[in-house]
């Protein structure tokens, strides 16, 4: 019988209902001319670009053939060439809201804000009298729009000018009693978030001052974390927050929200504490569009396809453990998705043909039920093999043990020993890591709350690409009659699943 192994992430509140874990993985769907309706692809890799300054990288912004990353507590232009230059210094910690008007870059650093002028190369803080300061920054037909901090009022700029404000150019959303947390321009409309609430303006061309209030356009769901908003897909995605609770992430559809998140993925953020700090970013790659969204706190990362509507995690992995994922914002720049690391200077490409993070293990994961929704029984089965659809014959080439190494013995300290021609040579696992790639398979028999051991199984070498993943003699279902199966892998190699067959026989039990 096929078993369900694609799909997308949802673990339930009870574990006994669903355990549909996927990190580092994420679903692509497959027109009738496939094989099967779809398959699951490994997350991009992170190509190490450059290095600008100590970190973190706090925002990303690209114009005029020249990036601009602030790190640290400075900010940096970046070639075409990744040339880096240091501009000026910027005061904060956390992220910075970026945007430019053809000829100015408005940095807004959650109060303190500068502007750097690429034609003149002049960088300086804004020190306007009746400059407020900025939470969050964009732009309309020539204005910079920002957000006051702690406070319900947006302000513009003089016209392509993010240098001067005049003290008259603000209004107040004040269609719900809210503070505003974050504005974001979209389809030439601006979007104001306040914590309960949102109201959508319009250049309306007024002389005292532009933007105007669109009548109906409004909704009382607000935002929970003001660098959560983002574009993407023609709309507006946010973690949405208003007075009956928050965690629930949104996209618009009009001038109201939709619900992009599901129960599962809402379970898991209620469990975060303070999710005010929360980040996100987007992207294109391949046609998927992705909305990444960061909470800090708890080092967690959940991704969401617009193309397949599914969510999947993306994590680091270090000390035998998932931890923070290390992008941190994103730019489109010299052709590629580019990102910056939270912890420090780094800038990253996306590369869906780079199988780590910079080097370190980025390690893979897909956990599912054994028998497909509504078919469980209740009797116990005799589980005997399990083979993973996927494509083989994957490992690395140019290996340089590769061609000694051909059956072996894993250690357990994880050291490889021959075992073909009898020399029980040990070698370091990390010399042939990917050379021989391994699946591996473990299983439970409570629900997801306890597991078995680890089961491995060659996903084979390069150029075998008729090698089937097998594990075989997989036991007897238990107490529950039911069993969810995790499998997973760490070699730095391409990970295409396309499905998984699991033969088994029923017990009278």
């Amino acid at each position: 019988m096929k078993t369900p192994i694609l799909g997308q992430a949802y673990v339930a509140r009870s574990v006994n209902a669903a355990d549909n874990r996927m990190v580092n993985l994420f679903p692509e769907a497959i027109p009738n001319e496939g094989k099967e309706a779809g398959f699951l692809n490994r997350a991009p890799g992170l190509r190490l670009l450059t290095t600008v300054g100590t970190g973190p990288v706090r925002g990303l912004w690209s114009f005029n053939n020249n990036m601009y990353a602030v790190s640290g507590n400075e900010l940096y232009k970046i070639s075409s060439a990744y040339t880096v230059t240091l501009l000026g210094a910027i005061v904060g910690t956390g992220p910075v809201s970026m945007v430019d008007n053809g000829t100015q870059l408005f940095i807004a650093a959650n109060g303190p804000s500068y502007v750097y002028n690429s034609v003149t190369n002049v960088f300086q803080q804004v020190t306007d009298p009746d400059f407020p300061g900025a939470v969050t920054v964009s732009y309309l037909d020539g204005y910079f729009i920002f957000n006051e901090p702690n406070s319900q009022r947006i302000w513009v700029t003089s016209l392509l000018d993010g240098t001067q404000i005049d003290p008259l150019d603000f209004a107040s959303a004040e269609g719900n009693p809210d503070g505003l947390v974050a504005v974001i321009v979209n389809n030439r409309e601006a979007w104001l978030f306040g914590t309960n609430s949102i109201e959508v303006w319009y250049d309306a061309g007024t002389p005292d001052f532009p933007l105007a209030r669109i009548q109906g356009a409004s909704n009382e769901i607000g935002c929970a974390a003001a660098f959560s908003v983002a574009k993407l897909d023609n709309s507006v995605f946010w973690l949405g927050k208003d007075a009956r609770g928050q965690g629930i992430v949104y996209r618009n559809n009009g001038y109201t929200g939709i619900r992009a998140s599901n129960h599962a993925i809402e379970w898991q953020i209620q469990q975060y504490g303070d999710i005010s700090n929360a980040v996100a970013y987007t992207y294109q790659q391949d046609g998927h569009s992705f909305y990444v969204l960061t909470f800090p706190t708890v080092q967690k990362t959940w991704v969401y396809d617009v193309v397949t509507q599914s969510w999947h995690e993306r994590a680091g992995w270090s000390n035998g453990d998932f931890v923070r994922y290390r992008p941190n914002c994103q730019t489109a720049f010299n052709n590629e998705v580019i990102l910056g690391d939270y912890e420090n200077g780094n800038l990253y490409a996306y590369d869906l043909e780079v199988y780590s993070e910079n080097g370190k293990i980025q390690k893979w994961l897909r956990s599912w039920r054994a028998i497909p929704s509504g078919q469980n029984n209740l009797r116990r089965t005799a589980q005997h093999t399990m083979q993973l659809d996927c494509e083989t014959g994957v490992g690395l080439n140019g290996v340089d043990p590769q061609d000694v190494i051909v059956n072996y013995l894993l250690t357990e300290s994880n050291d490889i020993i021959d075992t073909e021609n009898g020399d029980n040579i040990v070698l370091d696992y990390a010399t042939v890591q990917g050379a021989n790639p391994q699946a591996m398979l473990r299983w439970s028999d409570d629900g997801g709350h306890t597991w078995s051991n680890e089961h491995w199984a060659s996903m084979a070498r390069i150029g075998q690409y008729g090698r089937r993943v097998f594990w075989r003699r997989l036991g007897m279902t238990q107490k529950l009659r039911d069993r969810v199966y995790e499998v997973s892998g760490t070699d730095p190699v391409k990970v295409v699943i396309l499905g998984a067959e699991l033969l088994l026989s029923p017990t009278r039990a």
